[in-house]
């Protein structure tokens, strides 16, 4: 490979891990932020698309503090699923409810013909987890 394939592999590699390391716009909830607590997140003069597009939050309501700043993490809960078909075997045929349990899974004997000891799920708080009925 001559010296402009290299280079244009470069530029592309780049390219690739720029876009793909940009963060996604934060939720409402993770921007309500008290405007003394707000910690800065982008440069003097940003533009509140190109803070979003860095994955920052943008209010410019109250002067003098930063109006791209950092926002709540995502807080996330584990769950059960709802939907059979979804779940993750985390124990074995005959498996008891305790015996599941103390293996931080859950337990659910029913329907027949999929896992009743099974692991928990990571939701982002906030969001409805989806049922499917058979």
């Amino acid at each position: 490979m001559d010296v402009k394939g290299i280079c244009l592999l470069f530029v592309i590699l780049a390219v690739a891990l720029i876009s793909s390391t940009e963060g996604k716009p934060p939720s409402k909830c993770q921007c309500k932020i008290a405007a003394r607590e707000r910690r800065n997140c982008g440069p003097p003069g940003i533009s509140a698309a190109d803070c979003r597009k860095a994955g920052c939050c943008f209010n410019a309501s109250v002067p003098g503090i930063p109006w791209c700043f950092t926002p709540k993490p995502k807080k996330v809960k584990k769950v059960c699923p709802a939907d059979p078909r979804i779940r993750v075997n985390c124990g074995y045929p005959g498996i008891t409810a305790k015996e599941c349990l103390s293996r931080r899974c859950c337990f659910r004997a029913h329907p027949a013909g999929v896992p009743w000891c099974f692991y928990h799920r990571t939701v982002e708080e906030g969001k409805i987890q989806m049922r499917y009925l058979p």
